[in-house]
């Protein structure tokens, strides 16, 4: 795969020396957001779900109060073939409802509760306001924070969610979401991540990885999808291996409470023009530890606790 030429530019340093001011001035919207993620990113996953039902507006209007970098979610389509906000395959756990997502039609979707759940399992955050929280489409999620708001994008599913990532491409297009700078796309399937740029090249794209003990052999580490080695056998060539096509790395930071990441992974990424978001870190010692450790950017729940310390 050949790296995509503006990931190239940025990655070698576009920006760096002394036109750093007129090449920042001369950016187009797209490589403003790259240069961007050489920073601290905070990363509202599922929007500021510590404090409101997760993937509703109520969650993401929060979060956005708070000015978080980027709005996460995660997108998987209808029976009848329109985006919608929301993480698991069935919609027992967050919702009124029950049986997989993909069965279902929007109409459907929109008839069930995704908020009161919330207030039952969470009586100190609870607000009445909640009940009866609706499924977000992508769509009402664009047209109510529009270019205002960053949004970075899981593909769901994709085995189960089939013309995912067409419609999402063509939704993003449609709203002038790409070129603008507004979007990242994250996905732990290579494959949804290639089709993704099959569609439009000039999307960013995060590959998301799982690191978690070989079934083998427990003192060593493996890769969910084996789209790298584990991170004491990952090579330069591994980590350009996912910069030929990606723009970043999302990890998760502990298995079972034992860390899989350590200083030199987020180096060696980042050396090879990889920034790295860790997922999904909702206490404060640890957004502590990997703020120390160099990492890029981090997905938490609690967008206020993380804001605290990078302010």
């Amino acid at each position: 795969m050949q790296r995509h030429p503006l990931i190239a530019a940025v990655s070698l340093g576009l920006f760096a020396g002394a036109a750093t001011s007129t090449a920042l001035a001369e950016a187009t919207p797209l490589e403003q957001q790259l240069k961007d993620l050489e920073s601290f990113q905070v990363i509202a996953h599922r929007g500021a779900s510590g404090h409101a039902p997760e993937s509703t507006m109520a969650a993401y209007e929060l979060a956005y109060e708070w000015d978080v970098d980027y709005l996460e979610l995660d997108v998987q389509i209808t029976s009848d073939g329109e985006l919608v906000v929301f993480h698991d395959d069935t919609i027992d756990r967050t919702s009124d409802g029950e049986g997989e997502i993909n069965d279902y039609t929007l109409e459907e979707l929109k008839a069930l509760d995704t908020g009161t759940w919330f207030n039952e399992e969470n009586p100190d955050s609870a607000d009445t306001a909640f009940d009866g929280a609706q499924m977000l489409t992508l769509d009402e999620l664009f047209d109510h924070f529009g270019h205002d708001a960053r949004y970075y994008i899981e593909t769901k599913s994709p085995q189960l969610n089939p013309g995912l990532e067409e419609a999402l491409v063509e939704t993003l297009e449609a709203y002038d979401m790409i070129k603008s700078g507004r979007v990242l796309v994250q996905s732990f399937e290579q494959d949804s991540l290639l089709k993704v740029q099959e569609l439009n090249d000039d999307v960013p794209l995060i590959q998301l990885v799982w690191y978690y003990p070989s079934e083998e052999d427990d003192s060593r580490l493996v890769e969910w999808t084996g789209v790298t080695p584990g991170p004491a056998e990952i090579t330069d060539e591994d980590f350009q291996e996912v910069a030929d096509y990606a723009v970043g790395i999302g990890t998760n930071y502990l298995y079972d409470g034992r860390e899989v990441i350590d200083a030199d992974f987020v180096k060696q990424a980042q050396e090879n023009g990889l920034p790295v978001h860790v997922y999904t870190i909702n206490e404060t010692e640890e957004m502590k530890h990997l703020m120390e450790m160099g990492v890029n950017g981090l997905f938490t729940n609690y967008s206020d606790r993380l804001l605290e310390l990078v302010e």
